[in-house]
């Protein structure tokens, strides 16, 4: 009986050690998984304790989102960000140095010139030197910047007016027109425009080097009916002249407009002052054949007679320009006349001078060339434009267009005689 009392005490006491053990094994469980969980931040210490230190402030942890205990928020990366690059150290420019062949470029605005100079009797005069040359803007002395008398390719075009007025002269229109265009050069470039109405002007042949298809241009002209719109057909041409490789800086090529008319407007869009508006923004130099002999020369009580308007009309295109104006007696004139116009276009001064005033205001300013007189010797006169605008101007919205169309194998259109109305 002893001996099942000691033994049930032994059982009870395994049973207790068993229990305690089973107790320690959970607790080290659970708190290695709070541990997993929540790390502890306090620093490990051995041997004698210390005073217990502060524990930083815990992050804010991402608020889990819905669905479980937990579940953390997955993090957003952005765009990576550039890779490096090595700067360059900038050059100084106290050491900058130019070397031979170097192109330097000079940050300014040159008005270029177009000058010829002639005797009292048209005749042109060569040889002339630079020091000889006194440029006046608005009366103000200009220093010259660049100077050449060198023969520069032409880019010009000629604006032939095929209405009913020059019925009777037209066949020797278009052998002077050949004329001058036989005389072209190389890097010369031409096209060809022919005007009746403000809508009929028409490019017949589009700027081009190649003289045969120049020529063929020229065949398919023909006379026309219609309200003749000899500004229009003169502000569209000198546009496009103008325009023509605008954007070239290193062009230096001279620009001119021949036109062949009567000179008696009828029923332009644009009135006069719009179109010496416009030439006083371009340097194209304009020469006009008129053929004003057939036009009425009476005049009436409060009016002047259509001839005396088409001599000024002409006049001053070409005196605004600095271009020449011929009236023939007969057509016999017009290869003197040609001959006249490819001379005054080869033989021209160049003048480059860089304005005093730099303000860019839209206003007019008065150019004048003068050139000292030799003694013993005829006067000489300097021809070029007389004034520019300063600054760009905004082209209003143009009605009057130019076409590329023209009549197949030179078959005549019905001519439209409805004349269109200049704004009031």
């Amino acid at each position: 009986m002893k001996f099942r009392t000691d033994q049930l005490s032994r059982l009870r006491r395994s049973a207790v050690v068993l229990s305690i053990s089973l107790i320690g094994v959970l607790s080290i469980l659970v708190s290695g998984a709070g541990l997993a969980q929540q790390p502890d931040s306090r620093p490990r210490t051995t041997g004698t304790a210390a005073a217990p230190t502060p524990a930083p402030a815990q992050t804010p942890q991402p608020t889990p989102q819905a669905g479980g205990p937990g579940r953390r928020i997955a993090p957003q990366l952005g765009a990576p960000p550039p890779p490096p690059v090595l700067r360059q150290k900038p050059p100084d420019p106290a050491k900058a140095e130019i070397g031979e062949g170097d192109r330097l470029t000079i940050d300014t605005e040159l008005v270029t010139l177009n000058v010829r100079v002639i005797d009292r009797n048209n005749r042109p005069i060569n040889n002339i030197s630079k020091n000889e040359f006194r440029v006046l803007e608005d009366g103000v002395p200009q220093t010259v910047f660049s100077f050449t008398e060198e023969e520069v390719p032409v880019i010009y075009g000629l604006a032939v007016d095929t209405s009913g007025s020059l019925r009777g002269a037209f066949e020797q229109v278009i052998s002077a027109a050949k004329a001058i265009i036989n005389s072209n050069k190389k890097g010369d470039e031409t096209f060809i425009e022919r005007f009746i109405s403000s809508d009929k002007i028409e490019t017949v042949q589009d700027f081009t080097s190649n003289k045969d298809a120049l020529m063929d241009g020229l065949d398919t002209l023909y006379i026309e009916g219609g309200q003749t719109a000899v500004i229009d057909g003169v502000y569209l041409a000198a546009e496009h002249v103008a325009e023509y490789k605008k954007g070239d800086n290193n062009d230096r090529r001279r620009r001119a407009l021949i036109v062949v008319t009567d000179g008696e407007d009828r029923s332009s869009y644009y009135p006069q002052a719009q179109l010496f508006q416009r030439l006083r923004e371009e340097d194209v130099q304009i020469y006009v054949i008129g053929f004003v002999n057939e036009l009425e020369a009476e005049k009436g009580l409060i009016r002047k007679s259509p001839r005396q308007n088409a001599v000024n009309l002409i006049n001053k295109i070409a005196t605004e320009t600095g271009g020449r104006a011929f009236f023939p007696e007969s057509v016999s004139e017009l290869p003197q006349i040609a001959n006249e116009i490819v001379r005054d276009l080869r033989t021209q001064y160049v003048i480059s001078y860089d304005p005093t005033n730099k303000a860019h205001d839209g206003t007019y300013r008065t150019i004048k060339v003068t050139v000292a007189d030799v003694p013993g010797r005829d006067k000489r006169i300097a021809l070029t434009r007389s004034g520019r605008i300063a600054g760009q101007v905004v082209n209003p919205t143009k009605p009057a267009t130019r076409t590329n169309t023209t009549p197949a194998n030179n078959v005549r259109q019905p001519a439209t005689n409805t004349p269109r109305k200049s704004p009031n």
